[in-house]
């Protein structure tokens, strides 16, 4: 099958997204698929508001009509809501192609968190744009129940892996700094909710792996946490296993893939009892009030006593648990879900000129 994925977030951008979409497509490849990805790096781009490391694609309607007529996938997916994911949308109604969309990230809540635009409005945009989905993909149940409840239709599950040849316990010496280590992995910004981990009275030492918009602001703010910018592959995987435990202060994340990385690396996770941890953890976590040493994390609103607990929990059990995540998987679930759209045995979309010769109008309805 002949697969088209458009994403407004590739690299060099660094977060959930991307690093899941790379892995989807290596993995769907492995199948014995074909994969053609439209991404910002084709594009001439400029950067998001308030967030530059985002970069945003200019005149993308007609490159995408070139590029579907040239590729005739099999399925298309468009993975993200922004320029290239709005500019794919349009091409395919217009042309009355069928496609499935994801639903990757809590955009109203971020929206919210930096610019207090109310959900409803920014919940009834996500409904616009998803509508003529034939599936909607989500990484848990939690959401998937959460935005049927919103009148989001045709939701289907697409979970989550972890590269658990990367991703493994390690040295500790690569941190020297005074112990237990605190980590969080993952972008600096409003919506991440650091604040709330970073200002805990914490034995030990606090670091910080990522960029983003806030990072300026969090170092001056917090002088004696350790933020080591952004890392990657190899180098990210390593500081994961020397450190100790992993917090997530996220109240707005969709999955945390982050939470199946440190896991792997031995690391037991503190964080709030939300959507994304909860789901990624599945009932193997505890909370405060009734710590349990059979468990992987500590899910509390009291995130310092979440840490506390976390610290005494079994790094071998975390390993235990992450290696039941498997990326190929998750690969079958994303090509299983094509199928709502076209079968692989189907054939490829017809070009422009294909449908005009069999007087199909492009025109909406």
């Amino acid at each position: 099958m002949k697969i088209l994925i458009v994403s407004d977030a590739w690299f060099p951008q660094v977060n959930g997204v991307v690093r899941t979409l790379d892995t989807i497509r290596r993995e769907v490849e492995k199948l014995g698929h074909v994969v053609q990805m439209i991404t910002p790096d084709q594009f001439f781009t400029f950067p998001c508001p308030t967030y530059p490391e985002i970069r945003l694609a200019f005149f993308q309607k007609s490159t995408i009509a070139r590029e579907i007529d040239r590729f005739r996938p099999h399925a298309i997916h468009i993975a993200t809501e922004g320029p290239l994911g709005q500019a794919a949308r349009r091409v395919c109604m217009r042309r009355d192609l069928p496609f499935t969309t994801a639903y990757h990230t809590r955009f109203p809540e971020y929206v919210y968190a930096r610019f207090r635009i109310p959900l409803a409005l920014t919940y009834r945009l996500m409904r616009r744009f998803h509508a003529p989905s034939k599936g909607i993909m989500v990484a848990t149940d939690s959401i998937r129940r959460d935005l049927e409840n919103r009148g989001f239709a045709a939701c289907v599950s697409l979970s989550r892996g972890v590269d658990v040849s990367l991703f493994k316990p390690g040295p500790k010496g690569l941190l020297d700094d005074e112990r237990p280590i605190s980590l969080y992995v993952g972008r600096v910004a409003v919506e991440k909710n650091l604040d709330a981990f970073l200002s805990l009275d914490l034995k030990g030492t606090k670091c910080v792996v990522g960029d983003g918009p806030s990072l300026e602001t969090m170092r001056q703010k917090y002088p004696d946490v350790r933020f080591l910018g952004a890392k990657h592959g190899e180098e990210l995987a390593a500081i994961y296993a020397a450190a100790d435990v992993f917090v997530f202060p996220s109240l707005t994340d969709t999955f945390g893939l982050v939470l199946l990385e440190a896991l792997a690396c031995g690391l037991p996770i503190a964080a709030y009892p939300v959507t994304g941890p909860k789901d990624v953890l599945a009932g193997h976590y505890c909370t405060a009030d009734k710590p349990d040493t059979n468990t992987v994390a500590c899910l509390d609103d009291d995130l310092k006593r979440a840490v506390e607990i976390a610290l005494t929990l079994s790094p071998e059990r975390c390993v235990a648990y992450a290696r039941t995540f498997s990326w190929e998987h998750v690969a079958q679930q994303f090509v299983d879900n094509l199928a709502l759209v076209r079968e692989p045995s189907s054939d490829p979309v017809p070009t422009v000129e294909e449908e005009e010769r069999g007087g199909v109008s492009f025109e909406r309805a």
